[in-house]
């Protein structure tokens, strides 16, 4: 019953999350979706990563994670350089207007989250991210290493 509980509140929080999220795109005007704020986000906090990481951080196919960084650079939200080593890996990083774009749809989602953390009382916070970094997994660490080394 417990889990059962923590997997509704789980539902119910995320359905609060995607209605702050939506509410905040529909003045963005068409085109824009909630996987472009979700690329726009990992790349904020991501930069440099490409279709493969994008993929892996977000459960997006390959194919989706593509769309969704091409519309991004159509609408000069990011731009894709050539990797390195392999011309097929292109990072991603966000253009300015990405980056306004990105933050207000998370200023929302931040005050959302910040009156949660109120409510729960801040000594849980620890603690309430420990659960979400255990619920996230190996994930956490995809595309790291390009932030660290930007």
């Amino acid at each position: 019953e417990e889990l059962d509980g923590g997997l509704e509140l789980i539902l119910l929080a995320e359905a609060a999350l995607w209605a702050a999220v939506d509410s905040v795109l529909e003045t963005e005007g068409p085109g824009l979706g909630r996987s472009h704020w979700r690329a726009a986000f990992l790349l904020r906090r991501r930069p440099g990563i490409g279709v493969q990481d994008l993929s892996k951080l977000t459960s997006l196919s390959k194919q989706a994670a593509s769309k969704t960084l091409s519309d991004l650079q159509k609408l000069g939200l990011a731009e894709k350089a050539a990797g390195d080593l392999d011309a097929r890996r292109r990072p991603a990083v966000l253009t300015e207007a990405g980056k306004a774009f990105e933050a207000r749809v998370s200023e929302r989602l931040r005050a959302l989250l910040g009156r949660a953390y109120r409510t729960g009382g801040l000594d849980g916070v620890p603690g309430a991210r420990r659960i979400l970094a255990a619920l996230a997994g190996s994930r956490q660490g995809v595309g790291v290493s390009r932030r660290e080394a930007l």
